[in-house]
């Protein structure tokens, strides 16, 4: 099994959506687990009767809310502790350090990314949560931005200088101000995850980590699963 961690204050709710989206498009089994403090998908994602913790199927998605560690992902589904959970991949929505530790995604084996816009609130907070690490951890950023300015890299580089992070030479950016926003506003009102008028910026963005997550997979099949999404097959 295959885990994920996308870190940081920014929003990353839709982002982890769509990209949990494709892979079980591509026939992979799937589990967001939200463990934010605010907990977005709580509001997103349509669930009956939500409770404090609670697992919902969203468009093939499992969805899981309220979660301290995989130990209560377990006890919930009905899975003795050695036992692997039943997913080809988890994908964890966090902004704290305590929640990088209960779920273990500092692990040389989890697949870390860094979500942040360039405003101060998303940029420093999101740099919080990194400051409080107790380990070396290594991080590929995602940047939201209106243009691709290394200035900004570099400030954020210069924040985090001291903090145990690895970060990777490459980045990866996702735009912001050109219609994607109401598109992804838009899902939110219908309860559906729709692909068409997303830029071919962001659409392309969400293919190049569904080919780092899988690195087993040819860029074409991913396309043709993006091309599935967007046909609403």
């Amino acid at each position: 099994m295959k885990r994920v961690g996308f870190i940081g204050m920014y929003d990353k709710t839709d982002l982890i959506l769509n990209i949990a989206k494709i892979l079980t498009t591509m026939k992979k089994k799937v589990i967001v687990v939200d463990s934010t403090l605010t907990q977005k998908a709580k509001y997103v994602v349509p669930v009956i009767n939500p409770t404090i913790t609670y697992i919902t199927n969203f468009e093939d998605i499992d969805v899981a809310v309220g979660f301290k560690d995989e130990a209560g992902i377990k006890s919930y589904l009905g899975i003795a502790d050695k036992e692997p959970l039943p997913y080809d991949i988890m994908l964890f929505d966090v902004d704290d350090s305590e929640a990088i530790e209960r779920f273990n995604l500092a692990s040389t084996e989890v697949k870390n990314y860094f979500v942040t816009a360039f405003d101060l609130y998303s940029l420093k907070r999101g740099l919080e949560v990194l400051s409080n690490l107790k380990a070396p951890m290594g991080l590929t950023k995602i940047l939201f931005t209106k243009e691709i300015l290394k200035e900004e890299d570099d400030y954020l580089n210069f924040l985090s200088l001291g903090y145990k992070v690895m970060w990777n030479e490459y980045r990866i950016y996702f735009p912001i101000e050109n219609g994607d926003w109401s598109v992804l506003a838009e899902n939110q009102r219908v309860a559906k995850i729709k692909f068409k008028r997303l830029s071919t910026q962001y659409k392309d963005s969400l293919i190049y980590i569904v080919g780092e997550i899988l690195n087993d997979t040819s860029e074409n099949q991913i396309r043709r699963a993006v091309k599935i999404i967007e046909r609403g097959v």
